[in-house]
């Protein structure tokens, strides 16, 4: 039975208190959850500290939504790998198509940052994704072989386990994204596990959890983790709200109790 990963990121979104008022909604909850359902959330950088040592006890894992290409030096407005592993984080989101769009993120920077995350015992939550030309152009795997083959450019097999892939449609995030259909989400998430299996073979490209996002919301989710190649789900406003992530949970829960009988 495969393990599954339900995490979501809060984008620049929140305040202190309302950060306050959703750990301890969820809190009792995340404290719960089945064995094979690991959590993650990845606030904005002020609140990363305080997520993690308020759902210390939960096995929720914390990270960041961005780190510099560099480890230390003149880059005004960045944070380092090691300030990110310094206030606990444990995840590192790396390449969402919004750092690509709007703040010049790059494949060859997504590597750069993926390696020094290794480097530093952090888990790279790497994101891959097709433009909706891409999809038009019906190129959508050729597009996300080469994300994935760029960000693991001589990335060990030893360290690859560590890494995370997540698919996210640049077609189907944000508040006017359309949602992907589950074919089109496996389909996706298929073309980042062979592009995986070609550089390190079969057995190692199993080990790497693969997650779909991208219009995730309680309708979809648990057809989506039904899919072969989906491993979990990176989730943005869905989750936004505590009961958000509570009815994603229970599902997931549904879907483990599922496998467990299958």
């Amino acid at each position: 039975m495969k393990k599954i990963w339900l995490g979501s990121s809060w984008k620049m979104n929140k305040t202190q208190s309302d950060v306050v008022r959703y750990c301890e909604f969820i809190k009792p909850y995340l404290s719960a959850v089945d064995v094979e359902l690991q959590t993650f959330l990845v606030p904005p950088f002020p609140y990363v500290k305080q997520v993690g040592s308020s759902l210390a006890e939960t096995g929720c894992l914390t990270g960041v939504q961005n780190v510099g290409f560099e480890s230390a030096g003149p880059f005004t407005g960045e944070i380092s790998v090691g300030m990110a592993k310094d206030i606990g984080a444990t995840l590192v989101e790396i390449g969402h198509s919004e750092r690509r769009e709007w703040f010049g993120e790059t494949d060859a920077t997504v590597n750069k940052k993926v390696k020094l995350s290794l480097l530093e015992g952090l888990k790279p939550l790497i994101c891959v994704g097709d433009t909706i030309d891409e999809k038009r152009w019906g190129v959508t795997a050729e597009s996300i072989s080469r994300q994935v083959k760029i960000a693991l450019h001589t990335v060990s097999a030893d360290l690859v386990s560590q890494v995370i892939i997540a698919y996210e449609p640049v077609w189907a995030i944000g508040e006017r994204g359309l949602p992907a259909t589950t074919e089109e989400a496996e389909h996706g998430l298929s073309a980042v596990r062979l592009a995986l299996i070609e550089l390190y073979g079969k057995t190692i490209a199993e080990k790497v959890p693969l997650l779909y996002g991208g219009s995730v919301n309680i309708h979809n989710a648990k057809m989506l983790l039904r899919q072969q190649n989906i491993d979990g789900l990176f989730v943005g406003r869905t989750a936004w709200h505590p009961e958000g992530l509570l009815r994603l949970i229970r599902l997931a829960s549904e879907v483990i109790e599922e496998q467990a009988y299958a």
